[in-house]
């Protein structure tokens, strides 16, 4: 395995998914079976190929990319895990303009949110 790639966490996600169409193959109806199939071999090729490669530059940009869609997938259910414990506490609103999500206290009656991040100004009932 001198100068090749390796196993990394791309192939670990491309081995973790052809599994997953195997399972999904065996629950689901017969008519979609061959589409997981072909799915689950398309995922082991590219997995083996990827492991195989002496393109080490190419095959770590890959992998950098597919670390960087992981971290903003685990941010998301991170920030939906943290505003689900703030709940009773906080009440969460988005900008009208810019869409950025503004914490606020529960309770406070009407309140004039200036946004942190473009300053616009609007008022919400919390």
């Amino acid at each position: 395995m001198y100068g090749r790639n390796g196993y990394d966490q791309l192939g670990r996600a491309l081995l973790l998914a052809a599994i997953l169409c195997v399972f999904l193959g065996m629950i689901l109806p017969r008519a979609v079976y061959p589409f997981f199939l072909a799915l689950q071999y398309a995922a082991l090729i590219f997995c083996i190929y990827r492991a195989l490669s002496r393109n080490t530059f190419q095959r770590q940009k890959e992998n950098a990319w597919y670390l960087r869609k992981e971290q903003a997938v685990r941010g998301w259910f991170r920030s939906l895990r943290d505003r689900w414990q703030q709940r009773k506490d906080y009440k969460f609103f988005r900008c009208p303009s810019c869409h950025a999500l503004l914490r606020v206290p529960r309770g406070k009656g009407k309140l004039l949110l200036t946004c942190r991040k473009c300053g616009n100004r609007f008022e919400r009932k919390t």
